[in-house]
């Protein structure tokens, strides 16, 4: 088990890993219980006291593609774009994208909107420039860092 200590925007969080298994990572934020899907499981032997092995992988939901090639036919990205990252400044799940690419954006602009916690939260673009990679679709869930999209 491993706890951290985070701020972001000022808040204090408290993000207790329990265990991960597969692609899936149970934690705690700030006492409340949260089941994460990661985009790539994490190496083993990187992780040895919090990773558990398990005979059978977790199935995934039917509605979310189960692989990354299977979320690329979902949606049609640009994976090695050129341009600055737009990356989800905390753990969340992506509700809604409110750019597409080839859109023109200004530093400010809501570019998509992140569940954190039952709550809200507007990113905003860092820079200004042209969306030309989109890397998630609504109801992906992303961790901390995770890159959202790139604007050039």
């Amino acid at each position: 088990m491993s706890k951290y200590q985070y701020k972001v925007q000022g808040v204090d969080y408290e993000v207790e890993i329990e265990e991960v298994e597969g692609n899936i990572a149970k934690v705690n934020v700030n006492g409340i219980p949260f089941e994460v899907e990661l985009q790539q499981p994490i190496n083993a032997a990187k992780h040895p006291n919090i990773v558990k092995p398990k005979v059978a992988a977790p199935a995934a939901p039917a509605a979310k593609p189960a692989t990354p090639q299977a979320q690329a036919q979902a949606t049609p990205q640009q994976e090695s774009a050129s341009g600055n990252a737009m990356k989800a400044p905390l753990p969340g799940t992506i509700t809604s994208i409110n750019v597409k690419v080839g859109d023109t954006v200004k530093v400010g602009d809501t570019v998509v909107v992140l569940e954190a916690m039952k709550m809200q939260n507007n990113i905003e673009a860092e820079y200004a420039g042209t969306v030309t990679a989109i890397n998630v679709n609504p109801g992906d869930s992303v961790m901390e860092g995770t890159t959202l999209l790139t604007i050039r």
